[in-house]
């Protein structure tokens, strides 16, 4: 074998080496970028899939409980110094459709304005009987138990109703009242 002959055995397996590697770095390069794009295709999707949820719910919601005969029943407090509030039933037509125990954190939203949604249902067009049932603590710490009862027509449309407890000053009483949106 020549000098010459040895040179170039030497330099097929550079080259074909090189070749190797140049090949693996546009793999590599190709496999990244493949995968940076294939990241983004799932982020789309699940924002796809984000939005398409929020619209079924909605759509739910119109399909459950459609305006005709929609009925909701809501919460409020106003200070809440006569009254601690721990728990709330509620019966509709002599049905039980809600029972809430509240947390220290939720009695505590609802007596800076916040309001909870104790039910929402279908209802008939014609009159309806809402029972609410109050339990908690009352003035000077003694266990209180109080009902309020409204009854009310439902006409074509949503009906929405407010079930609020308020302090009463002069009977240094909380007092539980009705309102009709």
């Amino acid at each position: 074998m020549t000098i010459k002959m040895i040179k170039k055995a030497l330099r097929a397996p550079i080259r074909l080496t090189t070749c190797l590697l140049f090949g693996l770095s546009v793999g590599l390069a190709a496999s990244v970028s493949a995968e940076v794009a294939l990241d983004e295709q799932v982020q789309d999707i699940k924002a796809q899939t984000v939005a398409l949820n929020r619209d079924l719910f909605i759509l739910e919601e119109e399909l459950l409980f459609p305006d005709n005969t929609q009925v909701a029943i809501f919460l409020s407090m106003d200070v809440g110094q006569f009254f601690a509030l721990d728990a709330v039933k509620l019966t509709v037509d002599g049905k039980d459709v809600s029972h809430y125990l509240y947390t220290e954190r939720q009695v505590d939203a609802l007596q800076r304005g916040g309001v909870h949604r104790l039910y929402m249902g279908n209802l008939k067009t014609g009159e309806h009987e809402v029972i609410a049932v109050f339990t908690g603590r009352g003035p000077q710490g003694r266990d209180f138990r109080r009902a309020t009862s409204v009854i009310f027509e439902k006409t074509a449309g949503a009906k929405h109703l407010e079930l609020q407890i308020v302090d009463s000053e002069m009977q240094r009483q909380p007092e539980f009242r009705v309102r009709e949106w």
